[in-house]
């Protein structure tokens, strides 16, 4: 398994567990339409790993 560090570099999947010492409160913010969704920050010592990939790649 590898592991990346370089800021800037993205992670996506179905569900993606990620772990923090400390994390900002939920932002709701826009996606498409009307459809919304939520972002948080992970803070020190941050990790996140995909738990279930895409089933089909888009």
């Amino acid at each position: 398994m590898s592991t990346y560090t370089e800021e800037g570099t993205i992670i996506k999947g179905v569900k993606i567990v990620g772990e923090a010492r400390k994390i900002t409160d939920p932002v709701t913010i826009a996606k498409t339409g009307r459809h919304k969704a939520q972002r948080i920050v992970l803070k020190d010592n941050a990790m996140c790993r995909i738990a279930r990939k895409y089933r089909f790649i888009k």
